[in-house]
């Protein structure tokens, strides 16, 4: 009969947990509240122009997307400015197309006002790290 060894791996799970502190929970609540008002007028949107459409969808799953990587053990310090910088072309896209002035355009752009500044909050905060994944 033979023996096996065993080796314990000392891998992090995937999901990181809950984060410490309000900063996030603003992050992620500001985020979903974008990504909320970019799919809610992808439908409104398809029936002038699908390319624009198109866009909100990108636009909503970036959003998402990035949510979920944050809940991850793949997420880096580094992200923190490529979601603030994600945040601000969508401030910049509404400006540039010429988007229409209303309450969800102002709750949106609000709510990307609000993960610029906690994103780049956090990444001013946050200790680098050296771990690999």
């Amino acid at each position: 009969m033979s023996s096996t060894t065993r080796t314990a791996t000392t891998e992090s799970p995937l999901i990181t947990g809950i984060p410490t502190g309000i900063v996030p929970y603003i992050l992620i609540g500001a985020a979903l509240v974008s990504a909320a008002v970019h799919f809610w007028f992808t439908p409104v949107v398809i029936e002038f122009d699908t390319i624009q459409a198109i866009l909100f969808v990108l636009a909503g799953l970036g959003f998402v997307v990035g949510i979920i990587v944050y809940a991850t053990r793949f997420w880096r310090r580094e992200f923190y400015l490529l979601a603030a910088l994600f945040a601000f072309a969508q401030i910049l896209a509404f400006f540039v197309m010429g988007g229409p002035v209303n309450t969800m355009a102002i709750a949106s752009k609000t709510a990307e006002v609000i993960v610029v500044l906690a994103a780049g909050y956090l990444y001013m905060t946050t200790e680098p790290t050296t771990n690999s994944v």
